[in-house]
C-alpha cells in the first residue's frame, strides 16, 4: 500500500488528467504493475497562495490575483474617468465640452493622479486637472471611488 501511495503523490498533471480522461491508469508500484481507476483515489485541486485556480475537463486556469502597485494605480484612474464622465453627463455637458478638474487630495489615489493625469484628462477633455488641500465650491461631487473611500471632485466646463 505504501508503494501505491507513493507512486500517486508522484502524479504529475498528465498522469491526472489521463486518469480523469480514461478512468483508469497503469502505474508500476514496487516491482509490479498495478491498474488504479478513479474510484480508487480522490483528486482535490487547491489554490496556490496568491493565485485563484479552476478547472474543467482537461483545462486548468491560474490567475495571479496580487494587486500590484502599478495594477492598483491604473484603477483608481479608470475609476476617476469614470466618476468624472458621470459628473459631465449629470451636468448636462455636451461630448465636445472640454472641462477643468479639481479634486481633494487623499493618499490612497494622490500617486494615481499624477501618474496617470495625462491619460485622465484625454479621456475626460479635461483642460486642466488639480489636486487641493480642500474644496470649498458648493458645486462639487463627492463620489465613491474604492470601497468606502470618498473623494470630492469639481468638474466645470471651461467658457470659450
Amino acid at each position: 500500500m505504501k508503494q501505491i501511495a507513493d507512486a500517486v503523490s508522484q502524479f504529475g498533471q498528465s498522469e491526472i488528467s489521463e486518469l480523469e480522461k480514461n478512468g483508469e491508469l497503469e502505474i508500476v508500484a514496487g516491482n509490479e504493475k498495478l491498474k488504479i481507476t478513479l474510484e480508487d483515489v480522490e483528486i482535490q485541486t487547491e489554490d496556490i497562495p496568491g493565485w485563484t485556480v479552476a478547472s474543467e475537463g482537461q483545462i486548468t486556469v491560474a490567475l495571479d490575483i496580487n494587486v500590484s502597485e502599478e495594477l492598483k494605480n491604473e484603477g483608481f484612474a479608470r475609476e476617476f474617468i469614470n466618476k468624472i464622465q458621470n459628473i459631465r453627463k449629470d451636468s448636462n455637458f455636451e461630448v465636445t465640452d472640454r472641462i477643468n478638474v479639481t479634486i481633494v487630495k487623499g493618499d490612497e489615489y494622490n500617486t494615481a493622479i499624477l501618474n496617470y493625469k495625462d491619460y485622465i484628462c484625454a479621456q475626460t477633455l479635461a483642460n486642466q486637472l488639480e489636486l487641493v488641500d480642500n474644496l470649498e465650491d458648493t458645486e462639487s461631487k463627492e463620489v465613491e471611488i474604492d470601497k468606502d473611500l470618498f473623494v470630492h471632485i469639481l468638474v466645470k466646463r471651461v467658457e470659450i
